[in-house]
């Protein structure tokens, strides 16, 4: 059997997903962008009964009078969008979120318009960046790292 593991950025709150996910997308409109403070949110559905959370549960919002929103109550990291047709949770927050592409794009109506060219912006890595080296070599992650947990693990 398949699964998927993931969390928030402090390990807080963990989750482990069991067999295939649902559909994959990103939504554009307002409050999907308020709630990731972000262009548009990464969401991926989860079949009913797949979501188990290993470490404490997310604190909820009820962003509409149809939806509520999970984030971790530690370092608000997004996490949840809960509907009547079910839970979605924010690809972000999986532990190889490469693995989640999004399939469908909801919102369009409220897509910033210069989203479409962010591929054409120049890029470059973190090294780089010769004033920040410095920086980056003192830094010291305090982020969760993205491997299962050792309950997790056993439960494989």
């Amino acid at each position: 059997m398949t699964f998927h593991t993931g969390g928030c950025q402090c390990g807080a709150v963990r989750f482990r997903v069991e067999g295939d996910l649902g559909k994959a997308s990103i939504c554009h409109c307002r409050m999907c962008q308020k709630a990731f403070g972000n262009f548009f949110a990464p969401l991926v559905s989860v079949p009913d009964g797949a979501l188990t959370w290993t470490k404490a549960e997310p604190t909820r919002f009820r962003s509409s009078n149809h939806v509520v929103r999970g984030f971790c109550p530690s370092c608000g990291t997004p996490l949840t969008y809960e509907a009547p047709d079910g839970v979605a949770l924010a690809i972000g927050a999986f532990d190889d979120p490469a693995t989640i592409a999004p399939t469908l794009q909801y919102g369009v109506e409220g897509k910033i318009a210069y989203v479409d060219r962010l591929h054409e912006l120049p890029g470059r890595a973190s090294e780089d960046d010769a004033e920040a080296l410095e920086f980056l070599r003192t830094l010291v992650s305090f982020q969760h790292a993205d491997a299962p947990d050792a309950d997790e693990q056993a439960r494989a």
